[in-house]
């Protein structure tokens, strides 16, 4: 079925976004880009764009949408994102996702059913493996091997660091000069290794 011109826009620009950041846009951020008094007209659109077959949706996950070419390409998963690290987990448990980022499974190397979620990077103590502040990483929950970049929580404070094993025993290493390396007082625990980096993308709805 043919699109209307503003379905097509809408649609350019869930392209757009999604191929810059890795993540589809939220009915909010559509509204803004567009002008929309409401999300209700961005929400109209995008229902539009699923009946005519160019989208598909899962109305009950946040920025749950692919493209119908997607369908027949590499596999695609959708993995929670679950805030932003350092602030992370604590002892609070795992959290509700914030939304889904949508990866290509087979460009990061891991399998489909691979345990993973993303993390927002926040702050500037990975800027050296060119890990900056406002990307968003891919965790993998899995053990670590020596110099991995990890998820990890230590001494109750969730961190994204590089692990190191050596003769200075276990501990996390910054990759920026001004942070130090974080040696654990009582507990160290690794909830991930970074498996993928989805480049200055935005978070929430």
């Amino acid at each position: 079925m043919k699109l209307t011109t503003r379905q097509q826009e809408v649609l350019d620009y869930l392209k757009m976004e999604h191929g810059r950041t890795g993540i589809m846009p939220s009915t909010r951020e559509i509204q803004h880009h567009f002008g929309f008094a409401s999300q209700t007209a961005a929400v109209s659109h995008l229902r539009a764009l699923e009946k005519k077959g160019v989208i598909t949706r899962n109305e009950r996950r946040a920025r749950s949408v692919m493209f119908a070419d997607q369908l027949d390409r590499e596999p695609i998963t959708d993995i929670p994102i679950y805030g932003a690290i350092p602030a992370g987990f604590g002892d609070a448990g795992t959290p509700e996702p914030l939304g889904t980022l949508t990866v290509d499974t087979t460009s990061l190397g891991v399998s489909p059913t691979a345990k993973t979620f993303a993390l927002r990077v926040r702050g500037e103590s990975m800027i050296d493996a060119h890990i900056m502040d406002g990307d968003h990483v891919v965790i993998e929950q899995k053990e670590p091997r020596n110099e991995d970049v990890v998820a990890a929580l230590i001494d109750g404070e969730t961190t994204l660091k590089r692990y190191i094993q050596n003769a200075k025993g276990t501990y996390l290493k910054a990759e920026n000069s001004r942070f130090p390396d974080l040696y654990p007082a009582q507990e160290l625990m690794i909830q991930g290794v970074m498996v993928g980096l989805v480049r200055g993308a935005s978070g929430g709805w």
